[in-house]
């Protein structure tokens, strides 16, 4: 059945991905508006969340934050699709990296890094950042359930020289990659709701008590990698500014904790500046303390 639903639906993809971006965005339109008007995937679980991060705004503005993040989750749908055969400079032109000099002074340093970011403006792109810089990449992924499109994403990655790897690896890899003196960086999504028995952490999120994820942190810390936050900004529909900011270069040496919370500060920043670029489909606040 995987093999079969991999068989018809892949060549749509295909075929998807080589349109230009112009008829691309016209299908994320068509698409944004069968998912927000008749669909309305999701629409109580965004509203919520909306209301429970910004309680002063009226109805009316959660309204019009929950449209624009919509149209934008549509987009970044089809930029997701559009990465199975879009070119490297097309890439480099759409996901501008224009400072690289953090890990320049990392390599210098012989210093691999943990890189943390949130579900915020299109995180997908961020693997063409293995182009210009000499860190091995290791991007830390849920595997997914039809193999045939886990074997898709791992390849659309490796043409990057990113390697995807399932959390229950992830230890393993990477004290491997350790053990061998390999430069890495490892990518992880750090703004995710653990589940409730494995919370070892709560902090206010968007002036929310909840558990926080803490094993970027927590392997940082194993392995001595310098931490550094990813923020991405979307400057128009299709383009986006990827800037680094280092967190700490001697994790280790920082209060338990301390550098998960200051994460989730900088992901914070980024959603007051502009709330509907953030991934607000999921269930983040589900095991808040009421």
């Amino acid at each position: 059945m995987q093999l079969l639903i991999y068989v018809l639906l892949y060549p749509i993809l295909w075929l998807i991905s080589k349109l230009p971006f112009k008829l691309i965005y016209l299908l994320s339109d068509l698409v944004y508006a069968l998912v927000y008007n008749i669909f309305a995937y999701r629409k109580k679980v965004v509203i919520d969340n909306l209301k429970l991060a910004f309680p002063d705004q009226t109805e009316s503005e959660h309204q019009a934050i929950a449209r624009k993040f919509y149209k934008h989750l549509c987009d970044v749908i089809f930029e997701s699709i559009k990465s199975i055969s879009i070119t490297e400079r097309e890439l480099h032109q759409r996901f501008k990296i224009k400072d690289t000099s953090l890990f320049t002074e990392l390599e210098q340093n012989n210093k691999s890094a943990i890189l943390m970011l949130g579900h915020y403006g299109n995180w997908e792109w961020i693997f063409i950042l293995q182009t210009i810089i000499n860190h091995k990449g290791y991007g830390v992924y849920k595997r997914l359930k039809n193999k045939y499109f886990d074997r898709l994403v791992k390849q659309i990655r490796a043409k990057y020289n990113t390697q995807l790897i399932t959390t229950k690896e992830t230890i393993s890899t990477l004290n491997k990659v350790n053990e061998k003196g390999e430069l890495s960086i490892s990518g992880f999504i750090s703004d995710q709701s653990p589940k409730k028995d494995k919370a070892f952490h709560w902090q206010n999120f968007m002036g929310v008590n909840v558990p926080v994820y803490t094993g970027a942190e927590m392997l940082a810390k194993k392995l001595n990698h310098a931490v550094v936050f990813c923020k991405i900004s979307k400057l128009k529909r299709g383009h986006y500014n990827c800037d680094f900011e280092l967190i700490t270069k001697q994790p280790q040496s920082v209060p338990d904790y301390q550098i998960t919370d200051q994460f989730l500060e900088l992901v914070e920043q980024q959603i007051y500046e502009e709330p509907a670029y953030y991934l607000w489909t999921h269930k983040r606040w589900k095991h808040r303390k009421r």
